[in-house]
């Protein structure tokens, strides 16, 4: 049988060993931890300390370095500063010496240099400009000349000149008495009718018919032609004859407006306009007939429009229009320009059909390059040469001004106007202007021109400079 009290006794004595064996081998082994925790965090310090002693050297290494630049760039600044200091007391010297030399103060010496710079700098721009406008005047020329070139080309209108008489051919010299009359009334009759001047003289076999205004002259050559046609001539028949015969050149007129509008290729034009521009045929101006003149311009201005992509149909409008105040001179106070621009305006034309009108003469601006294109036209149809006649008392007043207003520049020394009043040349003296000066000079006599004289299509000016050296051989 177990003795039970003994074997509790040696199994509460084994398990109490193993307890305290247990016991102890735990706490060597918490000794240990504890004894590796504190190896590790005193390694851990060490290294601290170790990162900690390096940065504050580095960091006193670094300080140390910029403190050396700052001082560098101390002792650079002080340098700067002295050498400065000395060339402020060397260009004072400098300066000084200078004005002793040259006998000028430094605002004169100023002066001066700015003086000649100024001077330069004009030269400069002189020929500059010089360059440009004679490249820019190479092109403009050239296209120019191939525009009105091509439209005078295709133009090949008869121009007729008219005088104020119109002479009528008898069948003899009998007729004469026929037409004065008994006691003159038949041509007293005659001239009462028609408002003109019936001259029979010595002249075989012709009557004079004169007036001025050549609508009434026209009608009077017609109906003095039907009367000696008819061979009833007496005051009755006289009037009735007249009265037919003015229906005709009214009839004429009208024709006359409608075929020109038609030829240059207008429409919508009002009716009263195209009246006047058949009134036109009847007129001249400088001998040059207004109707062929105006039809001309019309054509020239309209190739010219069509070569610069511009409103064909107005240019050719405006051109026609231009000198329409010239028929209506005789019963209106006023310009034919005023007139025209008037007449227009009263019949509706365009704003810039008026603008031509008014500024072909340059009396107003151009407000559209149709105003200048029709401008050009007139010039070129007018200046052609035989288009126009000039009476002699103008053609040599306008060449005297023409001298005379180039000879007014400074270092103008002879002016002669040449080839009709197309060329003016002007000989300068060479030491008062030179080649700069004189291409400006160029320029101010032109400019001049055009603001003080009238005349027909352009005029050339030509400045010439001539230096010569003399010696002789002994």
């Amino acid at each position: 049988m177990t003795d039970w009290p003994s074997y509790v006794a040696a199994v509460l004595s084994g398990v109490l060993a193993a307890t305290l064996a247990f016991y102890v081998w735990g706490r060597r082994v918490e000794r240990r931890a504890s004894e590796m925790s504190q190896r590790l965090v005193l390694a851990a310090k060490e290294e601290l300390m170790s990162v900690r002693e390096n940065l504050h050297k580095s960091l006193d290494d670094k300080l140390a370095g910029v403190d050396r630049r700052e001082h560098e760039l101390r002792k650079l600044e002080q340098q700067l500063a002295d050498r400065g200091r000395a060339q402020t007391t060397r260009e004072q010297e400098i300066g000084a010496r200078l004005e002793q030399v040259a006998g000028l103060t430094a605002q004169e010496a100023k002066l001066e240099l700015i003086q000649r710079l100024e001077g330069e700098a004009r030269d400069e721009a002189a020929a500059l400009v010089r360059n440009i406008t004679e490249q820019a005047r190479k092109n403009a020329d050239r296209e120019a000349k191939k525009i009105v070139a091509l439209a005078i080309q295709r133009i090949a209108a008869e121009q007729t000149a008219e005088s104020s008489v119109s002479a009528v051919t008898l069948p003899s010299d009998e007729m004469k008495g026929r037409i004065i009359g008994r006691e003159g009334r038949n041509i007293r009759a005659f001239e009462a009718a028609t408002g003109v001047d019936v001259i029979i003289d010595d002249t075989p076999d012709t009557v004079v018919v004169s007036c001025f205004e050549p609508v009434r002259r026209e009608i009077g050559r017609l109906a003095l032609e039907r009367l000696i046609a008819d061979g009833r001539i007496h005051p009755g028949r006289i009037e009735e004859i007249v009265k037919k015969a003015k229906a005709d050149v009214d009839a004429g007129i009208v024709e006359a407006g409608e075929q020109a509008v038609y030829e240059t290729g207008i429409r919508g034009m009002h009716p009263e306009l195209v009246k006047l521009v058949g009134r036109m045929k009847y007129r001249t101006s400088y001998g040059q007939n207004i109707l062929e003149h105006s039809k001309e311009v019309a054509w020239l201005a309209g190739i010219m429009a069509a070569e610069l992509k511009l409103d064909v149909a107005l240019a050719k409008r405006g051109a026609l229009l231009h000198d329409v105040g010239k028929v209506m001179t005789h019963e209106h106070d006023g310009t034919h320009v005023q007139l025209g621009v008037e007449v227009a305006t009263k019949y509706g034309e365009q704003p810039i059909v008026i603008n031509c009108i008014a500024a072909h003469h340059d009396d107003v601006a151009h407000e559209s390059s149709v105003s200048v294109i029709v401008q050009a036209a007139d010039a070129v149809s007018g200046s052609r040469p035989g288009a126009r006649r000039e009476a002699f008392e103008t053609y040599v007043k306008r060449l005297t001004q023409l001298e005379k207003l180039a000879s007014e520049f400074q270092g103008v020394e002879k002016v002669f106007a040449i080839q009709a009043g197309r060329e003016v040349r002007v000989v300068v003296t060479p030491d008062s202007v030179d080649d700069a000066a004189a291409a400006r000079l160029t320029d101010e006599i032109a400019r001049k021109i055009e603001r003080e004289l009238q005349y027909p299509g352009q005029i050339k000016v030509v400045v010439i400079r001539e230096t010569r050296a003399v010696g002789v051989a002994r």
